[in-house]
C-alpha cells in the first residue's frame, strides 16, 4: 500500500501533539477498509491506493449517440447531478458505435452510453479487438423498435408474419439495417424475424448503418426496413416514410438496452470515479423517470448538442405515446424507462448472458462462451450496490431475472447452452 509521509506511523514518532488527527485518521481508514472489502480485488486496490473515496478524476468524458436514451448522460450534465458527487461530466457527442467502440478502447473516452451487446462482444473479441469491458449499470429498458417502409405497406405488409409471407413469395435482395453486428438493435431485428420463420443470416441482407442516419438512408430507398432506438423510428412516421411494426418492448417487455460501459482497466484505475458516475447517472434517472420531467427533459435533449431533432418527434414517445402510422395511436405502459425504482439499473447477470446467448445462435461467436463467468466479470454489480447505496437506490435480491419472449420462449439464465441451441431459426 502506498502511503504518503504523513500517513506512517513509525515507533519513534511522537504522538502526543497529533494526537486527535491520527485517531481520526485511524478511524477514517478503518472505514474506509471495511468498505473496501466488498469490491473486487482489482477494483478494491485501486479505490484504497487512493486513500479516500473522494474521484480519482474530477471530470469525465462520456460519449453518447443522438438517441432519446442518452438522455441520463445529458440530464447528469445538465441538472447538476454530477456535481453531488465530485464530478463533472462531459458528454460527447459521437457519430457511430463503430467510434464509441473505438474511442473507449483506446482510452479517449472515459466511460460511454453503449449497446449493451458491444461491450459483450468486446470483452469476447467479436465486432473489434478484445478487450475486458465493464457494464456499470443499464440506463434503460424499451422504446426501440423495427421500422418497416412505405413500400412494404402498399404490398400488404404491417407486421413479421406479412414480412415472412413477402419475403417468401417474392425472393430478392430484401435489405434491412442495425446499428453494429452485436449490438441491441441487431439482436431485436433478428429475434423478431426468427420468430415469423425468417433467418436474417440467409433470407435477406442485412447492413449497419449509424442510428441517426436511418431515416436519410430509408427515405433513398437503401433499405426496406431498420431497427433503431428511438426517435428515429417516431421520426419515420412523422415523415411519412415509414411505419413502426414492433416496439421492442413488444418483443420483450422491460428488456436491457443501453448500459454505461467503460474498459475494466478504467475502473480498476478509478474506482471512486466509476462510482459517481454510476450515482450521478442513478439521481438523473430518478429525474427522467418523474413524468412531469418528460417534456423539459425531450426539449434538452432535442437540441443540437445532443439529437438535434424536433421535439415533438421525441416528446410523444417519451411520455408513451404512440402513433405507429398504420392508423393505431395508444398510450404504451411499457415506454421507455430510465429508473422504475431502480429495476431499470440494476446489471442482472442473465441480461448480459442473454447477449452471449444470442451471439452464439447468430453465428457471431463459434463455441458456447462461459456465459455466467462472463458475466460476473464484466457486470460491475459490487460497484453497483455502492453506487446505490450512495444515491439512495433499491437493488433487487438476486442476480438474475426471468422474461418470456415475443417467441413464448422464457429466459431465465439457468441454462444458457440449452437456450442458445435451442432456437429453430439460427445461423
Amino acid at each position: 500500500m502506498k502511503q504518503t509521509d504523513s500517513e506512517i506511523i513509525t515507533p519513534n514518532t511522537e504522538i502526543n501533539h497529533d494526537k486527535r488527527d491520527f485517531l481520526k485518521k485511524s478511524a477514517s481508514l478503518s472505514a474506509a477498509a471495511a468498505i473496501m472489502s466488498l469490491l473486487a480485488p482489482g477494483v478494491r486496490s485501486g479505490a484504497w491506493a487512493a486513500g479516500s473515496d473522494a474521484p480519482e478524476k474530477t471530470e469525465v468524458k462520456i460519449g453518447f449517440i443522438p438517441l432519446t436514451d442518452c438522455a441520463s448522460v445529458a440530464i447528469a450534465a445538465e441538472k447538476g447531478f454530477d456535481k453531488k458527487y465530485g464530478i463533472k461530466i462531459i458528454p460527447s457527442k459521437e457519430a457511430s458505435w463503430a467510434g464509441v467502440r473505438d474511442k473507449l478502447s483506446n482510452g479517449e473516452l472515459d466511460a460511454a452510453h453503449v449497446l449493451y451487446g458491444l461491450i459483450y462482444g468486446l470483452q469476447l473479441g467479436v465486432g473489434g479487438p478484445q478487450k475486458d469491458m465493464a457494464v456499470l449499470m443499464t440506463i434503460n429498458n424499451n422504446g426501440q423498435g423495427i421500422t418497416l417502409n412505405n413500400e412494404l405497406k402498399a404490398k400488404g405488409v404491417t407486421d413479421g408474419a406479412g414480412l415472412a409471407r413477402l419475403v417468401k413469395a417474392e425472393p430478392k435482395e430484401w435489405t434491412f439495417a442495425q446499428t453494429f453486428p452485436t449490438g441491441t438493435h441487431a439482436m431485436w431485428l433478428y429475434y423478431w424475424m426468427g420468430t415469423y420463420g425468417i433467418n436474417p443470416m440467409k433470407d435477406v441482407k442485412v447492413i449497419t448503418v449509424p442510428p441517426p442516419q436511418m431515416v436519410a438512408n430509408m427515405r433513398v430507398g437503401k433499405m426496406d426496413g431498420y431497427s433503431v432506438g428511438e426517435p428515429w423510428n417516431a421520426r419515420a412516421v412523422w415523415d411519412k416514410i415509414g411505419f413502426t411494426a414492433v416496439t421492442t418492448q413488444d418483443i420483450w417487455t422491460d428488456h436491457p438496452e443501453k448500459v454505461l460501459g467503460a474498459t475494466l482497466e478504467f475502473i480498476q484505475k478509478y474506482p471512486n470515479t466509476a462510482r459517481a458516475m454510476i450515482a450521478a447517472l442513478l439521481d438523473a434517472s430518478k429525474y427522467i423517470d418523474t413524468m412531469a420531467n418528460r417534456s423539459e427533459v425531450a426539449r434538452i435533449i432535442s437540441g443540437k448538442s445532443y439529437v438535434n431533432t424536433e421535439f415533438d418527434v421525441i416528446e410523444d414517445r417519451m411520455l408513451g405515446q404512440y402513433d405507429n402510422g398504420l392508423g393505431r395511436k395508444w398510450q404504451d405502459a411499457n415506454y421507455m424507462k430510465f429508473y422504475n425504482d431502480g429495476k431499470v439499473n440494476f446489471p442482472y447477470l442473465s441480461d448480459g448472458m442473454w447477449f452471449l446467448t444470442q451471439h452464439k445462435r447468430w453465428g457471431l461467436l463459434k463455441d458456447h462462451p462461459d456465459y455466467l463467468g462472463t458475466a460476473r466479470k464484466v457486470n460491475q454489480i459490487a460497484l453497483y450496490k455502492e453506487a446505490a447505496a450512495m444515491a439512495k437506490v433499491p437493488v433487487p435480491k438476486t442476480e438474475m431475472r426471468t422474461s418470456k419472449l415475443i417467441d413464448g420462449v422464457v429466459w431465465d439464465g439457468k441454462n444458457p447452452k440449452a437456450y442458445a441451441d435451442g432456437f429453430k431459426v439460427k445461423a
